[in-house]
């Protein structure tokens, strides 16, 4: 696929026009599976991204000042034509990314949901009044756009981490420049083509691309952006606050996990091992919130580990748009080579591989051998907390699996990480499910449930997985100001 199938041509989107480089660089995007370059993108620095700020200081007052019914309109728009082109944006997705042609689809689906949902949240942005504390005042609380507002976007869900943002700061009334994953820049810029057809004003949306630590500089020191939302690792979420702090500039940090997932012997294990399955394997594993430590209970885990092992063996390794397949390529080698760290040591520590365990070699529909970044489907028995893959985020299919007897062990080892992302457990135990929901140290927490994610719903972590949350109204509200104004009547 070359950018011209994709329908652009790799320039950046700043104040509704397509610009290359000030400098003329550019960057190849390369398919993941196969290392082909498919595309030539601009790579711009702090020129380019002082330029997309400054177009959405232009275009903030206008915008900010615009019925909130006019902004969900355009929002809705969007969301809709996104839903239209799924094929197409699926496919570039695939393309940049590796993920399953199936998987993407979905994840245009959810992308667009971002939009819908802040589209109908923007009619919601009320304000308050309380009943003042002496007579002859009126206490009012007002709930204003903080401003221009930046994103910061990973390569594992390159639609739906841009339009999570993107949604609920446009809705509010805030201008935004994106800087999307240099691995992974083509979604964002498709969904800037859609945006411009269906009519939003130049400035109110930008994309940048290029250099992170320039285009991030010049987020953190331009005087007028007021907020900055990034989705990453822990450690780059840790630089960035250091450079929010010359300016005070607002945060949401969603940085990396280290999820449990809990089975306990009295679970509907039919249950727990699909719901293993979609979090573990999905997108390869290389999701934040995916099970990266299964924790079973002793008298099951014989059980549940055999079922888990035959689904795990039925999966099919391969390129993302080929048919049937369900695992892709991991991003780059750097990933592969981590997935292969953490199994040989886990085995040097005395765990099993049941299956899988190396890397896979699939070819494409004509014979060819493509990329080594195939990893095989695994599943370790035997793990223990002193192993890589139960300290660290694997971002691979890898399925660890540790044993427990009670309650409390379990709680204290789902605990014992400095990460807090999510967490899952599978149980028919009613008190449990209360019990375990209060003292899991997690911001997102699933109880016989593993694909928790929803548009309306507040994510985000606690501990070193970040703060401040993406999703329904309490996503929204980090895209607004309170006001307070006392009223002598």
């Amino acid at each position: 696929m070359t950018a011209v199938a994709c329908g652009f041509d790799g320039r950046m989107i700043i104040d509704g026009i397509r610009r290359d480089a000030v400098s003329g660089k550019r960057f190849e995007v390369r398919n993941p599976a196969t290392d082909e370059a498919i595309a030539s993108v601009a790579s711009g620095g702090a020129e380019e991204a002082n330029a997309a700020i400054d177009a959405a200081v232009r275009a903030l007052p206008a915008w900010r000042e615009r019925p909130a019914v006019e902004r969900a309109r355009l929002l809705l728009a969007l969301s809709r034509r996104m839903l239209e082109e799924r094929d197409r944006l699926a496919r570039i997705l695939t393309a940049e990314q590796g993920k399953p042609l199936g998987e993407a689809r979905g994840e245009i689906e959810y992308a667009a949901s971002f939009l819908e949902w802040s589209a109908e949240d923007a009619r919601r942005l009320l304000g308050e009044t309380v009943p003042a504390s002496v007579p002859g005042k009126r206490i009012l609380i007002l709930a204003r756009p903080v401003g221009v507002t930046a994103a910061i976007t990973p390569w594992n869900f390159p639609a739906a981490m841009i339009t999570r943002k993107l949604g609920p700061a446009l809705a509010v009334g805030c201008t935004q420049v994106v800087k999307a994953a240099e691995l992974t820049p083509l979604s964002a810029l498709a969904i800037g083509e859609l945006a411009i057809e269906v009519g939003f004003p130049p400035g109110v949306m930008n994309f940048v691309s290029g250099d992170p630590e320039q285009i991030a500089g010049a987020f953190f020191s331009h005087p007028e952006v007021r907020k900055v939302s990034f989705t990453g690792s822990t450690e780059v979420g840790k630089i960035l606050m250091r450079q929010a702090a010359d300016r005070v500039v607002r945060l949401s940090l969603e940085l990396g996990g280290h999820a449990p997932l809990i089975v306990f012997d009295d679970a509907d294990l039919d249950r727990a091992v699909a719901g293993a399955m979609g979090s573990k394997f999905r997108n390869a594993g290389q999701t934040c919130i995916c099970a990266n430590r299964l924790l079973v209970q002793r008298g099951i885990a014989e059980e549940f580990t055999r079922r888990l092992t035959e689904a795990v063996q039925a999966l099919v390794v391969g390129p993302g748009d080929a048919e049937g397949v369900s695992i892709g390529p991991l991003i780059d080698d750097a990933a592969i080579s981590k997935v292969e760290a953490h199994v040989a040591d886990a085995q040097r520590r005395g765990a099993r591989v049941l299956c899988g365990g190396a890397r896979a070699h699939p070819k494409d529909a004509r014979g060819r051998r493509l990329a080594d970044r195939f990893f095989e489907p695994t599943v370790i028995e035997g793990a223990g907390p002193a192993m890589l893959c139960m300290r660290e985020e694997t971002f691979g299919p890898v399925a660890p699996v540790m044993t427990f007897d009670t309650e409390e062990q379990a709680i204290e080892i789902a605990n014992g990480t400095p990460f807090g992302l999510a967490a899952y457990f599978f149980t028919r135990d009613a008190s449990r499910i209360w019990r375990l929901s209060e003292r899991l140290d997690f911001g997102v927490i699933g109880a016989n449930d593993a694909l928790p994610s929803a548009p309306q719903v507040p994510f985000g972590g606690v501990k070193q997985s970040g703060f401040g949350r993406e999703g329904g109204p309490h996503g929204t509200r980090e895209f607004v100001d309170l006001h307070y104004v006392s009223v002598g009547i």
